[in-house]
């Protein structure tokens, strides 16, 4: 008995590729997984943009160091306000200088020797932002710059300070200059035998008022 044929349907047999328009959709799928969108590449320059525009703020297009000038600013307020002390109190204090650190001393008769100044925290022992490092002059000589390897028995340092803060109000003329290692950006803070400070910062010297 003949029977009725059913109509073969050759659209969900045939592979996805050799269906009308189906090598293009797969094609565009690959294409999405592959290389950067045009978003992408926007954040990236927008944050590479934020880093240049940190690294222009730190070091201005005039020379301006904002670390130098910082750093120059404070050690040049705390010397001042040791000296006011220093007249006030009849105590003499006394500046550190390490190669990249700096710290306050201050000289104990009943001791005869210098201890270190950090009870108040202003006067502590500081690291120097990185890439910073200090040159001295005294009485127009390059000092060299010793680091001290360790303290002696209790607070008093094992060298004593370059530079006295005497409560006579007189002292040795120095300059101190903060450098950044591998450019030419600097600052200065000088003193003359009467304690009179000057602070010459990165782009310009300013007079203390």
């Amino acid at each position: 008995m003949p029977t009725s044929a059913r109509p073969i349907s050759t659209r969900s047999s045939l592979p996805a590729f050799c269906r009308p328009g189906g090598s293009r959709a797969a094609g565009s799928g690959a294409a999405s997984g592959d290389g950067f969108t045009l978003i992408e590449i926007l954040v990236v320059l927008v944050i590479i943009a934020v880093v240049i525009a940190f690294a222009v703020l730190s070091i201005g297009v005039t020379g301006r160091d904002s670390a130098i000038d910082e750093e120059s600013r404070r050690i040049d307020g705390l010397i001042g306000l040791l000296q006011e002390r220093a007249v006030l109190e009849g105590h003499d204090y006394g500046l550190l200088v390490e190669p990249s650190a700096y710290q306050f001393v201050v000289y104990r008769p009943q001791h005869q020797r210098w201890e270190r100044f950090d009870l108040e925290r202003e006067f502590r022992h500081r690291e120097l932002p990185a890439g910073l490092h200090f040159e001295l002059q005294m009485d127009s000589r390059n000092i060299v710059i010793q680091a001290p390897d360790q303290k002696l028995s209790g607070d008093a340092p094992q060298i004593s300070p370059q530079i006295i803060i005497a409560a006579s109000g007189e002292g040795t003329p120095f300059r101190l200059t903060l450098l950044r290692t591998g450019t030419a950006s600097r600052a200065s803070i000088n003193c003359d035998a009467f304690g009179k400070l000057t602070l010459d910062s990165s782009d310009k010297a300013g007079r203390r008022s």
